[in-house]
């Protein structure tokens, strides 16, 4: 009888050992960001739509962190965001001070850059992402090509950044529509290829992101200085009722499912991320705090003002989407692959 009292007592303790540890893990990883500085490495040129996201979100989220740590942003822009997801992947430490937004990009570079990508898409920590984005194709109204149906048969002029989507949409297009966009690469990000279309050194973009441009040059579509001539995405943006999809002009079945596979990473258009390795209970508190930025008035009345459009996307919903980017079959992967082939 003593016995068994011992060990109930001693089980009893053993419990409540249990229920305090686990009950203060939480508190711990809160006293972890005391006094702490976190470092959010934005994949993109200062500027750019990205840089000013990361920027937003820099002066807002760590309100929603216990401990209040500052957040400062570090520009590596270089190789379309490869640099930087690199380095979040490889060599950043691993504890929760780190974190990074990152171009869409990065989704699908193990295709095509697969001897420059050092990481395992499917081992990050995921935040979430800012929005969902459409792309559209522009071109200048002083340019030859007036509608999508044009690119068939005359060729526009476009500024590209090598290996990001301003380069990689139109050779898709290319490949996979038979449009006749020529690319201009060496411009880095979409602000400089915005001044190469002003000064008349192209005639006009291949993908442009909708939420930025409509932001950034609102005069261009107010004083019908472009032309809309695309819209890219899974579904049709209602804001563009006018536009045709691209998907509209694939030539088989084959390229149509290529493209779902390409406009699958503009669901998760800005992608949020955190190295592998960083504290299950570190990553519940950033993933919370990124998500409260939804419901923050003061984030979104400095996105308002920034004229930045937000449309918070869970962890959950960005891993279902890398779920299907890393399961789409050899034949769509082969197809995509060929489509961005030897220049």
């Amino acid at each position: 009888m003593a016995g068994s009292k011992g060990l109930a007592r001693s089980g009893a303790l053993l419990g409540a050992a249990l229920i305090m540890a686990a009950s203060s893990t939480p508190s711990l990883a809160a006293d972890f960001y005391a006094g702490k500085q976190i470092t959010l490495i934005s994949g993109s040129a200062p500027g750019g739509g990205y840089d000013q996201l990361a920027r937003l979100v820099s002066r807002h989220i760590g309100a929603h962190i216990p401990g209040a740590p500052t957040v400062v942003v570090q520009n590596m822009p270089a190789a379309g965001s490869m640099v930087a997801t690199n380095l979040l992947y490889n060599s950043s430490p691993r504890d929760g001070t780190f974190i990074g937004l990152v171009q869409r990009g990065m989704l699908l570079a193990k295709l095509t850059m697969g001897g420059q990508v050092q990481f395992d898409l499917g081992k990050f920590n995921w935040l979430g992402s800012l929005n969902s984005e459409t792309a559209v194709s522009l071109a200048l109204s002083s340019s030859p090509v007036k509608t999508a149906k044009d690119l068939l048969e005359k060729e526009l002029v476009v500024g590209g950044e090598t290996n990001v989507d301003p380069e990689i949409t139109p050779r898709l297009y290319n490949d996979l529509l038979g449009m006749k966009f020529k690319i201009v690469n060496g411009y880095n990000g979409t602000t400089e290829i915005g001044l190469a279309m002003e000064r008349g050194e192209v005639q006009g973009i291949g993908d442009w992101s909708w939420s930025s441009l409509k932001v950034q040059h609102p005069d261009w579509l107010k004083d019908k200085k472009v032309n809309v001539l695309l819209q890219g995405a899974l579904t049709k943006n209602p804001e563009l009722p006018d536009v045709p999809e691209a998907m509209s002009f694939a030539r088989g079945d084959l390229e149509r499912r290529t493209l779902e596979l390409f406009f699958t990473q503009k669901t998760v258009a800005r992608p949020m991320l955190a190295p592998p390795g960083v504290p299950a209970d570190r990553m519940a508190i950033l993933r919370e705090a990124f998500m409260a930025l939804g419901k923050d008035p003061e984030f979104l009345a400095d996105a308002e003002k920034s004229k930045l459009e937000i449309g918070l996307i869970s962890s959950a919903e960005v891993e279902k989407a890398i779920g299907l980017i890393t399961s789409a079959t050899p034949e769509v992967t082969g197809r995509y692959i060929s489509a961005l082939g030897p220049r």
